[in-house]
């Protein structure tokens, strides 16, 4: 009993210093990489969003585009990730914000799209999107995404405190996931994407708490 007591304290600590660990920008990966982008002192990503790049995959319109911009580091096991997003917008689908990829098939990405919408595409093999219509355009937004288990939950915010929930869906547990910063401009010219305060949060394994939960218990 003492030791599992003790094994039960062990995860907490785990978790709360881990908590308090920020992703660095200078130590993350690119796919599709941008012609122009800078990371300025250390604490916000800029970059020009190139034209006529899109994340999608099958559905609806019956095409494969998967040639935007994504900045990333890989995670496994459950986290909380954030950041918060400002977009020079200029055309109706300019968009950036949050991705959490498995491979080409298996990926999520929320963001703000089209100025006064906030937008989450999910897909496995075939895409969909789910759009929630803002009463304005905010110079500047908060995403954040939880995964816990096998679900993701995904939440806006004007300030960083008062959260909106905008979709949970499903994401393949027990893997290996990237995560980062995306942009795309499927009908514009492009536009300048800045990303700020951007910190991923591990979390202690929900199923290995329970389990020593209920062996403490017993």
């Amino acid at each position: 009993m003492k030791h599992l007591k003790i094994k039960i304290m062990s995860i907490a600590l785990l978790a709360a210093a881990t908590s308090s660990m920020a992703q660095s920008l200078d130590k993350m990966n690119w796919l599709n990489e941008p012609q122009q982008w800078e990371i300025k002192e250390g604490k916000a990503l800029v970059m020009d969003v190139p034209a006529k790049t899109d994340f999608w995959r099958i559905s609806h319109y019956g095409f494969t585009v998967d040639d935007g911009p994504f900045y990333y580091a890989t995670y496994g096991g459950e986290f909380e990730v954030k950041v918060k997003i400002t977009g020079n917008y200029v055309t109706t689908f300019d968009q950036m914000g949050l991705m959490l990829r498995i491979d080409h098939e298996n990926w999520i990405k929320a963001d703000v799209d089209g100025k006064q919408n906030v937008s989450a595409v999910v897909t496995h093999r075939t895409s969909d999107w789910s759009v929630v219509q803002l009463p304005d355009a905010p110079r500047s937004l908060w995403i954040k995404a939880v995964r816990r288990l096998d679900a993701v939950e995904i939440f806006f915010s004007r300030d960083d405190k008062e959260y909106t929930m905008m979709r949970t869906c499903w994401l393949q547990d027990n893997c290996p996931v990237m995560v980062g910063l995306m942009g795309a401009c499927p009908d514009g010219k492009g536009f300048t994407a800045t990303f700020e305060e951007f910190k991923v949060t591990p979390l202690a394994d929900q199923r290995r708490l329970e389990w020593a939960k209920k062996q403490a218990d017993k």
